[in-house]
């Protein structure tokens, strides 16, 4: 990375391609985070200690995982109310490429050690099911999209139940906040018309 590297702009997202990246990325860091963040947060001074315990380490790698699909699901549906307005008529087209472009996404995966065949393959049935809801209602705005998903996310976190407390409201506003943040960065870079023609065509990569 050169001296100014950091203070460039992000590239524009003018191919499908391009698309799938930020889906995957963001997907990951709006789960993962939380995940990280929530845990030291509970665990305090011993956080450093905790996370260098195995079986926390692989109650962090299961958690991530199996909140993973939450993710996508999420920024899918960021993403599919962004283009609505720029595919017309071809919205249920349009739709279906962009879920079928998730669940790319979704398998460029091996399964994870740390779920198995059995579990990661129904995660991915459950992620169908949810992008399959996205065209029942009207684009939400992006603090909205988190509600049906924040629960399943809040039971994910690797602390035990009787630890939580009344926290959901916190993990809640952190979705709220962070996909907010996602929706600005995803229409200061998309190019929404230069996307909709192989959403509509099917012309995935």
């Amino acid at each position: 990375m050169g001296l100014f590297d950091a203070f460039r702009r992000p590239p524009p997202i003018r191919e499908v391609g391009d698309l799938g990246v930020f889906i995957d990325e963001r997907a990951a860091f709006v789960t993962q985070k939380g995940i990280y963040e929530y845990a030291r947060a509970r665990a305090g001074h011993y956080s450093k200690v905790l996370f260098r315990e195995r079986p926390f380490q692989d109650a962090v790698d299961r958690s991530r995982w199996r909140a993973y699909p939450l993710g996508l699901a999420m920024v899918t549906e960021l993403v599919e109310g962004i283009m609505r307005p720029h595919v017309g008529e071809h919205r249920r087209t349009a739709l279906d490429s962009l879920n079928a472009l998730s669940l790319q996404v979704f398998d460029r995966y091996p399964v994870p050690a740390a779920l198995g065949q059995v579990a990661w393959l129904e995660s991915r049935r459950e992620l169908a099911r949810r992008l399959d809801l996205i065209g029942l209602h009207p684009p939400k705005p992006a603090k909205d999209i988190p509600e049906p998903f924040a629960e399943s996310y809040f039971a994910l976190m690797p602390i035990h139940e009787k630890l939580r407390g009344r926290d959901f409201p916190t993990i809640r506003n952190y979705l709220r906040v962070t996909m907010c943040n996602i929706h600005e960065e995803l229409t200061t870079r998309l190019d929404a018309p230069a996307i909709a023609a192989p959403l509509c065509n099917r012309a995935l990569p």
